[in-house]
């Protein structure tokens, strides 16, 4: 689908939300999410799913305003009471956002599954795009990695929930001041890491061609405990799915062992912001967002990742 200035859509599907513009200066941003649960506490499923349906908005440097919700469970048997959970979870994430929760629809299914429609307002001028960083930006990361491999720990039993609390908070937290400091510091591109991992988001921030992205693969920030588990095969399904996908647009140095290959490709869930920035602006980034690193630098190419 391509853009249609008749129609006012400027960011059409293909980028982290859709883009409608209302007047000369304000525009609509759109997106849906809908995961199923990671965690065992219902109250916290519904945090993390209402954060990263959220997120996408924020990539974008919009400002999420309205939500409806979308549940589906096993109707016949399924307590209330978490659902009611799971709802409050999700409103207490949309008040700390300022955004309202005006309704929403339920279907069943086999399995429980929660998520979010937000709607949200964004400046024409100021649109974060995916696809548009520059030769000699750097990428920064907002969050670490690694929330695949701990839940599919936690589902294994290998882990409890009260071990996981660093990764528990770190995908309720919503990505609005990362936003904010990418605006501020003017990045040139952004996008969330969610269910691609990083270097599958990070090859799609590359689809416009003319650029090769370098990773340092030592300076990717990864939660703890997430090495330990993926020796041990709590590798979900997703990253051996992204691996194949994008293994034509990746190369990897000899230094880079095979387990830290596949974390490298470990589905998130609220993840943090990938955001390419000119160097200079780094220090005027950090002022606005105490935690980010650095882990690559965009430079001419072809759209390949190297990672070492």
């Amino acid at each position: 689908m391509k853009s249609s200035p008749e129609s006012g859509v400027i960011v059409p599907p293909g980028d982290d939300a859709g883009v409608r513009l209302v007047d000369e200066e304000q525009a609509l941003v759109e997106t849906v999410d809908v995961i199923t649960p990671l965690v065992d506490t219902p109250y916290l499923f519904g945090r993390i799913a209402a954060a990263n349906s959220l997120s996408d908005i924020y990539a974008m440097g919009g400002r999420p305003f309205t939500a409806l919700s979308i549940l589906g469970y096993p109707s016949c048997d399924y307590p209330v009471e978490v659902i009611k959970e799971i709802i409050e979870g999700a409103n207490h994430t949309l008040k700390e956002a300022g955004v309202s929760l005006l309704g929403g629809h339920c279907f069943e299914d086999t399995e429980i599954k929660f998520g979010l429609s937000v709607s949200g307002f964004i400046n024409r001028d100021f649109i974060l795009r995916v696809n548009t960083p520059r030769e000699g930006n750097i990428l920064v990361l907002t969050k670490p990695v690694g929330t695949g491999v701990l839940t599919t720990a936690l589902k294994g039993e290998r882990v409890g929930e009260d071990d996981l609390k660093e990764v528990i908070t770190s995908m309720c937290m919503l990505n609005s001041r990362a936003s904010e400091a990418a605006l501020k510091a003017g990045a040139t591109a952004c996008t969330d890491l969610t269910g691609f991992g990083l270097l599958g988001h990070a090859s799609n921030m590359l689809s416009s061609g003319g650029l090769d992205l370098e990773i340092d693969s030592k300076r990717v920030p990864l939660f703890e405990g997430v090495m330990d588990f993926a020796e041990r095969g709590m590798i979900p399904e997703g990253a051996y799915k992204n691996r194949q996908f994008y293994s034509e647009r990746v190369q990897f140095e000899d230094t880079v062992d095979e387990t830290m290959r596949l974390v490298l490709f470990d589905p998130q869930t609220s993840g943090g912001l990938l955001i390419a920035l000119n160097e200079e602006n780094l220090d005027l980034f950090k002022a606005e967002l105490l935690q980010c690193w650095v882990i690559g630098r965009f430079k001419a190419g072809k759209g390949k990742i190297r990672v070492f």
